[in-house]
């Protein structure tokens, strides 16, 4: 089969915008992903043209780092967004295993696979059992105001929390009045994680969602 090349474009354009934002730029957007009092003693990853790499080291067991769009889901509209960027910030368990997934995707972008074969690298990773399983307690903070997550545009500060494939209902996810959030686009990807979302009132700066004022 012929080799299975990703739009260089794509990288060329995730490279360009974290060039415009500069290093400290870098540092601030990921730090925004969680209130100051938790970030400011974090350790920092940047993406550079060999993955992540630590920016600085920090001492309270979470790691902050902005996502790409190859973290959107394979069929969606923002897989290849450049302009996507996901401030998270994950706690210890995430840290160990959820990052091993965030780590993953960029990796083999970067090494020039298409999301055809990025699937099928993945879908050979699961069956090997070389991708951990979230840890129980595996969390981490999306509450920047800076973020750009794709469709829908607007989207408000949240809270995730990773877990083993797992159904929706098991946590009430998309009820009426359950502020628990779940994507079913999740269960097409190859990754066996689910992700819950939970809507927090306010930005890690302190203020709330434009729409939500008075």
């Amino acid at each position: 089969m012929a080799a299975a090349w990703i739009d260089v474009s794509v990288i060329e354009g995730v490279f360009v915008a974290a060039a415009k934002a500069g290093v400290l730029g870098a540092y601030a957007l990921a730090r925004s992903a969680a209130p100051a009092a938790l970030s400011g003693d974090t350790t920092i990853l940047v993406l550079t043209r060999a993955g992540y790499q630590t920016a600085a080291e920090g001492k309270n067991g979470f790691t902050c780092l902005v996502e790409r769009g190859w973290m959107a889901p394979f069929d969606g509209p923002d897989f290849k967004n450049p302009a996507l960027r996901a401030p998270v910030c994950c706690n210890a368990a995430a840290v160990r295993s959820h990052l091993p997934y965030v780590f993953n995707r960029p990796r083999l972008a970067l090494a020039g696979a298409d999301k055809d074969r990025m699937r099928a690298e993945i879908k050979d990773q699961v069956a090997a059992h070389a991708l951990p399983l979230p840890e129980p307690g595996t969390m981490s903070y999306m509450m920047s105001k800076d973020q750009n997550l794709g469709q829908p545009a607007h989207w408000r500060p949240h809270v995730m929390f990773y877990l083993p494939r797992t159904e929706a209902a098991r946590w009430g996810a998309n009820l009426p009045g359950s502020p628990v959030r779940f994507d079913p686009t999740q269960d097409r990807e190859p990754e066996l994680e689910t992700t819950f979302f939970v809507i927090v009132d306010y930005w890690s700066e302190g203020t709330m969602p434009e729409h939500e004022h008075g």
